[in-house]
C-alpha cells in the first residue's frame, strides 16, 4: 500500500485545507469519467478518506510514525542502520537561485516560485488556480507569462475583456 501523503502529493505536516485542495485538483485530473484512471482515482479516494477525516489522519500518522521508527531500527543485510528516512512527498532542498516569494507550505516548502517555475511549471499552474494560492496569483501570473504558460491566456481574456 502507498502511502497517503505521497498519493496526493503533499508534505505529511501539511494543514487540512492544502490536503484537500490537492485531493480535488488530482480527482479532477484522474477521475474515470473525464479519461483519468479508475485505479488512480481508487487510490485517490482511499487516502483522502484517512486524510480528510482529523481522527483517522491522527491514527495514521501514529502508525506511520511507528512504522518509520521499527524501519530505521532494523538492519540492512549490511548490518548498518538505515538512518533517518527522506519524505517522498517533499520536493527536497530547494535547487538555489530564489527568486520572489517562499512558499511555507505543501510539496516545494522552503522554494522560491521561480524555482518552482524552472522545475514544475504544473504545480505552479495548481497553485494559480488553488485557494490557497489566491495571494500569489499575481506573482505566478507574471512567472507563468514569462515562459508560456496558462497566464499568457488569461491576459487574452483580459483583452478580450477590454474590446467589449
Amino acid at each position: 500500500m502507498r502511502d497517503h501523503y505521497e498519493v496526493l502529493q503533499v508534505h505529511p505536516r501539511a494543514e487540512a485545507e492544502v490536503i484537500r485542495a490537492a485531493y480535488r485538483a488530482l480527482a479532477r485530473k484522474y477521475h474515470p469519467d473525464l479519461g483519468g484512471s479508475p485505479r488512480r482515482m481508487i487510490e485517490l479516494n482511499d487516502a483522502w478518506d484517512v486524510l480528510g477525516d482529523a481522527t483517522r489522519r491522527a491514527e495514521y500518522d501514529a502508525s506511520r510514525g511507528a512504522s518509520a521508527a521499527s524501519q530505521s531500527a532494523a538492519p540492512t543485510q549490511s548490518g548498518a542502520s538505515t538512518g533517518p528516512s527522506t519524505e517522498a512527498a517533499h520536493a527536497g532542498p530547494p535547487p538555489g537561485r530564489p527568486s520572489g516569494t517562499v512558499l511555507g507550505f505543501g510539496r516545494y516548502a522552503g522554494w522560491s516560485l521561480g524555482e518552482i517555475a524552472r522545475h514544475d511549471r504544473d504545480y505552479l499552474e495548481w497553485l494559480q488556480r488553488a485557494t490557497l494560492g489566491r495571494r500569489l496569483r499575481e506573482e505566478i501570473d507574471i512567472l507563468l507569462r514569462r515562459n508560456g504558460g496558462t497566464a499568457a491566456r488569461a491576459s487574452s481574456d483580459r483583452s478580450w475583456r477590454s474590446r467589449r
